[in-house]
């Protein structure tokens, strides 16, 4: 019989991308004349016990007593909170919804507005663990419930204790008290998530690093929205690009390098590449980046040799008419290819545009464009009884483009009959 697996999640700085009390506070003491002092010292609080400088009772007590908040403040937190889901718990609600029996939220923070968010997420109430305020008749809260042993210092140990789950027990967090429970050897391993923020000292201490929650599910093996974490997609970024471009594909998750030039040692594991207008890079090292699946060109992009890239199967988007406007549309149209396969206004691809399919699995094949390919591709899918539910062939008088959208589950032989159809360039799956 195999052994079940829980998955304790963490709420603040984890679930969702910020620190709930401190959000609490910038709504209670909204009109306060000291407001900008009082919240300072809730985040000192708050990244005092999250580093482990500070127990987290005190750190509790402190911020509770400075709120001066309300169960109308409380209301406003929640509607702010839905809208702060960290975008990787987000786009996984169907990890959840599978996985409800497993799934524990532990926290520090409090079941008024943890409870509200992650329930959307299908997040079983009985499996959420928090603090609860204490309140004065008129809604005003005052104070919290001290026997709660999240409360106190070592809070998430004593809980974890208490319930005695029989099974392997895996933590996310990133806080001290999520790495408490690996040093206690209540669970197997421990992420550090550092999806919205990195705590060196929590860093260093974790058994895997995990940038975003698809990057947990990966290493784990475990069903996700997409098949390939971004924060393993290496994105490098050559030369004089403006900030608001890098921040669009930072923002999008993928993993960021900025160079002034296209240095040897990324030439066999970058992704993407943006280029700032006028920079090149040789044919021979374009035939050398395997990986390359697209390029962003910032300017014309006349300056790479085109032919090699489109028979590499990467696909080039570039502003040939060096509009200073269109410097954020090649970054978004670099992110809509890796999301969703989307070739719209490339320069060296058939132009496809299409919206994703929920509930499917989107499957890319890049070939050269030679009679018959098309049938060979179906054939396959016919053998492994694969049902399509969308499939779209754009052609040049180069290379095939086909986007197929299944519903079934599939398995890696599938994959390696695809990408073994004689005249395949590139195969990947999207989600």
């Amino acid at each position: 019989m195999n052994q079940k697996n829980y998955y304790i999640i963490d709420f603040d700085s984890t679930f969702t991308q910020v620190e709930a009390l401190d959000e609490l506070a910038r709504i209670s003491l909204k009109k306060h004349p000291d407001r900008e002092l009082i919240y300072k010292k809730i985040e000192d609080y708050t990244n005092l016990a999250m580093e482990g400088k500070l127990s987290f009772g005190e750190s509790l007590a402190q911020r509770v007593k400075l709120l001066e908040a309300d169960e109308n403040h409380l209301k406003q937190l929640i509607k702010h909170l839905k809208k702060k889901v960290s975008s990787s718990f987000s786009r996984n609600a169907e990890f959840f919804k599978k996985h409800a029996d497993e799934v524990l939220i532990v926290s520090g923070g409090f079941k008024e507005f943890i409870t509200p968010v992650v329930s959307q997420y299908h997040i079983k109430k009985e499996n959420i663990y928090a603090n609860t305020f204490v309140t004065t008749g008129d809604g005003k809260i005052i104070d919290y419930d001290h026997a709660n042993p999240l409360s106190e210092e070592g809070g998430k140990v004593k809980l974890m204790q208490h319930l005695n789950l029989e099974g392997d027990l895996y933590g996310i967090g990133d806080g001290y008290s999520d790495f408490q429970l690996r040093e206690s050897g209540l669970i197997k391993k421990f992420y550090a998530f550092t999806e919205n923020i990195a705590r060196e000292s929590i860093v260093k201490k974790a058994d895997h690093i995990t940038p975003s929650f698809d990057e947990f599910l990966y290493v784990n093996n475990l069903p996700r929205a997409i098949s390939y974490p971004k924060n393993r997609i290496l994105c490098l970024v050559i030369g004089n690009a403006t900030p608001e471009s890098i921040d669009l594909l930072k923002k999008d998750g993928f993993s960021i390098r900025h160079k002034e030039t296209f240095e040897e040692k990324y030439v066999a594991d970058v992704h993407m590449l943006l280029l700032a207008d006028g920079e090149h890079v040789e044919p021979e090292t374009l035939k050398r980046a395997i990986k390359l699946k697209t390029i962003g060109y910032l300017g014309n992009a006349k300056r790479l040799e085109l032919q090699t890239c489109t028979e590499m199967g990467i696909v080039v988007f570039d502003d040939p008419k060096h509009n200073p406007r269109n410097q954020n549309f090649i970054p978004k149209r670099m992110i809509d290819f890796m999301n969703t396969g989307t070739t719209y206004m490339s320069h060296n691809f058939p132009n496809l545009q299409l919206p994703r399919i929920e509930k499917s699995h989107r499957l890319i094949h890049i070939h050269h464009n030679i009679p018959g390919i098309m049938a060979k591709i179906n054939t396959i899918f016919a053998k492994h009884d694969i049902n399509i539910v969308g499939q779209f062939l754009m052609t040049n008088p180069t290379i095939g483009y086909v986007i197929t959208d299944i519903n079934a589950q599939y398995d890696k032989a599938l994959f390696k009959a695809l990408k073994k159809i004689e005249q395949t360039i590139k195969f990947r799956v999207l989600y």
